[in-house]
């Protein structure tokens, strides 16, 4: 069997990043992290800070390690190339949720549109020192980002023989955003399409509200989610 060579940047010499090597990255990088003390975090208690600064060390790995471009807030998700498509996520063990941007009602039943890396920590602070220990990082493929209970009774509805009018029923029921014109076009896509199981709880808002706490703990039951749990 010939060797397996990894594609490089011609003008980085830095090799290509696949989806295997970002989730090889992200565990490692919580077991090296963990075992640290960040001082910068001493008596830091927003999430958001933590987060960005959790965020900006991850971030500034690959980039010493791999040719990749390197997304922002302002720009879209974090890791835009189309072979990773992966947005960060860091959140406190006591209550593992974020948000994001709210694009299309059809989010919450056919996936966010790019894959989530999960970052969860539990946050320790002494007189001196500041500690991070992550117990969690999870990998949810894209299409596993939809809404868990949702996605659930829609292939219910399907399976038992539901036509469009009760589709459209079940969303306006679950409060889906959007007029009946909306609703009706997702159902017709709802009957086109696979829907597949989402692994999230997600809130309608301005911006929609995540929660993992089932997708964390999934224990690599459920196809398109990869959780290692320290």
């Amino acid at each position: 069997m010939g060797k397996i060579v990894t594609a490089s940047d011609p003008h980085t010499g830095k090799p290509q990043m696949s989806q295997e090597d970002l989730i090889r990255e992200a565990t490692i990088f919580c077991q090296e992290e963990t075992v640290k003390d960040h001082p910068e975090l001493l008596g830091i208690t927003d999430g958001k800070a933590i987060g960005t600064y959790v965020e900006h060390k991850f971030k500034e790995r690959l980039a010493e390690r791999y040719s990749i471009t390197i997304g922002s807030s302002a720009s879209g998700i974090d890791l835009p190339d189309p072979d990773i498509n992966t947005d960060i996520k860091v959140t406190s063990l006591r209550l593992p949720q974020s948000s994001c941007p709210y694009k299309d009602p059809k989010q919450k039943i056919f996936g966010l549109g790019y894959n989530l890396l999960i970052f969860v920590y539990d946050k320790k602070d002494s007189k001196t020192d500041s500690r991070l220990r992550f117990t969690h990082c999870t990998f949810i493929e894209d299409e596993r980002t939809a809404d868990y209970a949702l996605t659930a009774l829609i292939n219910d509805h399907k399976r038992i023989g539901a036509n469009e009018e009760d589709i459209i029923a079940l969303l306006q029921d679950k409060a889906l955003p959007g007029d009946e014109t909306v609703l009706s076009e997702i159902a017709g896509d709802i009957f086109s399409k696979e829907v597949k199981q989402g692994y999230l709880t997600i809130s309608n808002a301005l911006q929609w509200r995540l929660q993992y706490k089932r997708a964390i703990e999934l224990n690599n039951s459920a196809e398109g989610v990869i959780n290692h749990v320290w």
